[in-house]
C-alpha cells in the first residue's frame, strides 16, 4: 500500500507535465508588443512614453540622416516583425513606403506629427524652391507634446492592457518637455533680438526660430532636405543675405561637410559652429544621448555663439 501511494504522488507531479506535452495542444503565451521607431530621436521620445512594458527599437541607426537613408537587407524583416511603426511623418521617410511594401504590407503605422501644421515661410524668409513642407516639427518641443499624445494613444489602441501606464508616462515627459520649453525661453533671452539670426546647413530650425524669435536668414542647401546641392547663384545669394543682415554664425549638424560652411566664412567673416544634434541623438556616450539633450545642446549652442562677449 505504501508503494502504491508512491507511485500516485509521482503522477500526481508528473501527469500535468504530460497532459501539457501531448493530449490537449497548449495555448501559446500572447507575444509583446514590439514598436519600431523610424528615427533614433523618435525612438527616444516613445520609449518614455512605453516605460518598461513594451520594447522599443529603431529603425535607422544613431547618426544617420533619414532624408538620403537606404534602408539595409535586414530592415524589412525588422519590419515585418514590427507590431507598431511610429513614423515622424511630413515626407520625412521616403524611403518607407516600399520597405513595408517588401516586408509583406498592412503595417499599422503611427504617424506622431498627425495633427500638425507646417509652417510657413515667414517674410525676408528664402522658401524652399520645391515647395516641400517642413518635416522638423521636433525641434521645437511644444510639438513634441503632440508626438507624446499621439503616440500614447497608439500604443494604447495595441495594447489597452497599458492604459494607465501610458497614460502615466506621457503625462510625466509632457511636463519634462515643457520645463525644456521655459529653459530654452530663459537661454535665447540671453541673446540680443536683432542677434537672433540663424544660418543653417539646410532648411531644419524654422520651428525652432518660430517658437523662440529668431529670424531664418538662410540655408547652405536651400531645402527642407539634405539631399539637395546648392547652386553658385543660391549660394552667392545667401552670401548676400548674411552680409546685409549682420549674422554672425553658420550652424552646421553633426556630420555635414563644412566646405561649403567655411567658404561662406572666408567671403563674410562669419563664424562655423559645427555638431548640432538635429536628426540623431549623440549615443548614450555622446553629449546629447536623448531628445531633451540634443534639443538643450543646441540651444546651448547658438545661445553661446551669437551672446555678446
Amino acid at each position: 500500500m505504501k508503494r502504491l501511494m508512491n507511485v500516485l504522488l509521482v503522477l500526481t507531479v508528473l501527469l500535468p507535465g504530460l497532459a501539457a506535452c501531448g493530449g490537449r495542444p497548449s495555448v501559446p503565451a500572447a507575444q509583446p508588443l514590439r514598436v519600431l521607431a523610424a528615427e533614433t530621436f523618435l525612438a527616444d521620445i516613445a520609449r518614455n512614453v512605453a516605460g518598461d512594458r513594451v520594447q522599443v527599437e529603431s529603425l535607422l541607426p544613431l547618426g544617420v540622416d533619414p532624408h538620403s537613408y537606404e534602408p539595409a537587407p535586414g530592415d524589412v524583416a525588422r519590419v515585418a516583425e514590427a507590431g507598431l511603426i511610429i513614423v515622424n511623418g511630413g515626407g520625412l521617410e521616403g524611403f518607407l513606403d516600399d520597405l513595408i511594401r517588401n516586408a509583406g504590407g498592412g503595417k499599422q503605422v503611427l504617424v506622431a506629427s498627425a495633427g500638425l501644421t507646417a509652417r510657413t515661410p515667414r517674410a525676408g524668409e528664402v522658401a524652399d524652391e520645391e515647395h516641400e513642407a517642413d518635416p522638423h516639427f521636433w525641434l521645437d518641443p511644444n510639438n513634441v507634446v503632440r508626438y507624446v499624445e499621439n503616440i500614447r494613444d497608439g500604443l494604447v489602441q495595441a495594447d489597452p492592457q497599458g492604459q494607465e501606464v501610458y497614460a502615466q508616462n506621457a503625462a510625466a515627459y509632457i511636463t519634462q518637455l515643457q520645463e525644456l520649453d521655459r529653459w530654452i525661453a530663459e537661454q535665447v533671452a540671453l541673446v540680443r533680438p536683432e542677434r537672433r539670426l540663424l544660418v543653417t546647413n539646410h532648411e531644419s530650425f524654422g520651428y525652432f526660430a518660430d517658437r523662440y524669435g529668431f529670424q531664418v536668414v538662410g540655408a547652405i542647401v536651400p531645402s527642407v532636405s539634405t539631399g539637395a546641392a546648392p547652386s553658385a547663384q543660391e549660394l552667392a545669394a545667401l552670401v548676400d543675405r548674411v552680409r546685409a543682415t549682420g549674422a554672425p554664425v553658420v550652424f552646421l549638424e553633426a556630420g555635414v561637410n563644412p566646405d561649403l560652411a567655411n567658404q561662406i566664412a572666408q567671403e563674410t567673416g562669419v563664424r562655423v559652429v559645427t555638431g548640432l544634434y538635429t536628426h540623431s541623438p549623440s549615443g548614450p556616450a555622446g553629449p546629447a544621448p536623448t531628445y531633451i539633450d540634443m534639443i538643450r545642446y543646441n540651444t546651448r549652442a547658438i545661445v553661446d555663439a551669437l551672446v555678446e562677449r
